[in-house]
């Protein structure tokens, strides 16, 4: 009997601006980096142990209830641009990719993309759930919680 199940994907984007130089702010996008804004980010370093960023480097979270399995697939410190391929087991996997544009002299733009493929029908009522505005709202919350980091950490 043939599976029935149809794997839905979704692509999103969105972007702000936070007052950094892109490279300062392409750091708040490494695993290491995240720690400083994300709440309850805690990833565990699997390859490099030491958690070198680096393209290849493995790690997992568990972040907002779910275990997922992280590699960096790209890292291009001129680019201003970093890479994930994510897997969450039981729900979906998908490719996330941060890049930082030089907006002004001391501004940037964060462009954030990405895409989501369900693995199973829990995956595609998650997907369904990420419509363009709230995945517009949650990458907003990004931009706030580095700047409040920021200032936390400039006090």
């Amino acid at each position: 009997m043939k599976n029935s199940f149809r794997a839905q994907t979704v692509v999103r984007k969105h972007h702000f601006h936070l007052g950094l130089q892109p490279q300062e702010a392409l750091a708040y996008f490494t695993p290491e980096g995240e720690r400083s804004w994300a709440e309850g980010w805690e990833p565990t370093f699997l390859h490099p142990a030491d958690g070198r960023t680096q393209q290849g480097m493995v790690f997992t979270t568990d972040h907002g209830g779910e275990h997922t399995i992280w590699t960096m697939t790209g890292y291009d410190w001129e680019g201003r641009r970093v890479e994930y391929v994510r897997a969450t087991p039981g729900s979906r996997v998908g490719i996330v990719c941060v890049t930082c544009h030089p907006d002004g002299e001391l501004t940037c733009r964060v462009e954030v993309n990405y895409t989501i493929t369900a693995l199973t029908g829990a995956g595609n009522e998650t997907i369904a759930a990420l419509t363009e505005e709230k995945f517009a709202e949650y990458i907003a919350s990004w931009k706030s919680s580095i700047e409040a980091a920021r200032a936390k950490a400039m006090a």
